[in-house]
């Protein structure tokens, strides 16, 4: 699957639909740097490309990637210069990425040209339409 959108146009490998609807895909990381992300359908263009993958771990849902919610500000808070830092990725998901890389990559060298097929980026050239194309 290619995804397509302002951030990235890395070739992924779709894990499964969360139950929001969205999808939920990695590069794998180890391959071609794509974190295990959500993205929505529109976004993504599939490939007839099968890949057999082994079970999931069950703590990927919607609820690993909510957000913390920020602390609203008073008035006299928001003419304040702005400390807070940015947000660190955690070690949980650090440690869930390497477990999903772990069970994804040998499924993927199983698959013929598929590694070097990921690690490429998804481009499209002048007279180039992807609803014509057959990947």
């Amino acid at each position: 699957k290619a995804v397509v959108s302002t951030q990235s146009t890395g070739r992924v490998v779709c894990l499964k639909q969360l139950p929001s609807g969205l999808l939920l895909v990695t590069g794998p990381y180890k391959i071609n740097g794509v974190p295990l992300r959500r993205v929505d359908q529109a976004y993504v263009i599939a490939t007839s490309t099968k890949v057999e993958l082994p079970a999931m771990p069950e703590s990927l849902t919607d609820a690993l990637f909510k957000r913390k919610a920020k602390p609203t500000k008073n008035e006299k808070e928001m003419f304040v210069e702005n400390t807070t830092e940015e947000p660190k990725i955690s070690a949980e998901k650090i440690a869930l990425q390497k477990e999903v890389d772990a069970l994804v990559v040998p499924a993927v060298k199983k698959v013929d040209m598929l590694q070097s097929y990921l690690r490429s980026r998804f481009t499209l050239t002048k007279g180039q339409f992807p609803h014509e194309m057959k990947f």
